[in-house]
């Protein structure tokens, strides 16, 4: 069984997510929190697999619990929940850990399967949506007046050439899938140089990928494949 902990400040909501896992064969929500502290808290007594964490409570919010959890509980992931599509808590959330991200207005059956793929180890926000959250909420750094604009180059110099390619291809959406077709990699392929890409970046998955991509200048918003 997968032990999920449910976050967010509405009764209403945890009710009707406690009543959705039911639906969910394999899934059991172990308990509930209204706010970050609590959601810590919680966590730390339950031991949850995932945390449904909603992004907007008060007092600690969803991001700084997540960075708490994920720290404190490496064993427990973090699918990150917010009624707008474009927010930049997700990103924030992404940034201190979070697995992924969901909209509130998705259909039971995508969430089910979100709560599965976070819990497997895989990133659950779909590449379109991230990239337009990425790109709309993050920029290079931009050097001082005296400083030439840095190369990409000396940002991700731990990438070969084409382990950068294959991050360069992550940042503009494509799937592992689309990867492959686009470089005549096959599919294994692909997932090894991925992983290959974490480890050299020191990032946990995609999204934290990606946005190391747009901070070093790799891609920029708006920038067309």
């Amino acid at each position: 069984m997968i032990k999920v902990l449910l976050a967010d400040d509405q009764v209403l909501v945890r009710a009707g997510l406690r009543m959705l896992l039911e639906t969910g064969p394999g899934l059991v929500a172990v308990g509930e929190a209204g706010d970050g502290r609590e959601a810590v808290q919680r966590s730390h007594e339950l031991r949850p697999d995932v945390v449904l964490m909603d992004l907007h409570m008060p007092g600690m919010d969803g991001v700084a619990a997540t960075e708490r959890i994920v720290t404190e509980l490496p064993g427990t992931k973090v699918l990150a929940l917010s009624t707008f599509d474009l927010d930049e808590h997700v990103v924030a959330a992404l940034r201190a850990g979070a697995s992924g991200f969901l909209p509130k207005d998705v259909s039971p059956e995508e969430l089910i399967e979100g709560i599965r793929i976070v819990h497997r180890g895989e990133a659950a926000v779909a590449p379109r949506l991230l990239i337009r959250l990425i790109g709309t909420f993050v920029r290079p750094a931009r050097p001082r007046a005296f400083e030439r604009p840095a190369e990409p180059a000396a940002e991700l110099s731990a990438l070969s050439e084409r382990q950068r390619r294959v991050l360069e291809l992550m940042a503009r959406g494509l799937s592992n899938q689309q990867i492959a077709e686009e470089t005549g990699l096959s599919l294994s392929t692909v997932k090894n140089r991925v992983s290959e890409v974490f480890a050299r970046l020191g990032v946990r998955d995609r999204a934290q990928a990606v946005i190391v991509a747009y901070e070093a200048g790799l891609v920029t918003p708006g920038e067309r494949h």
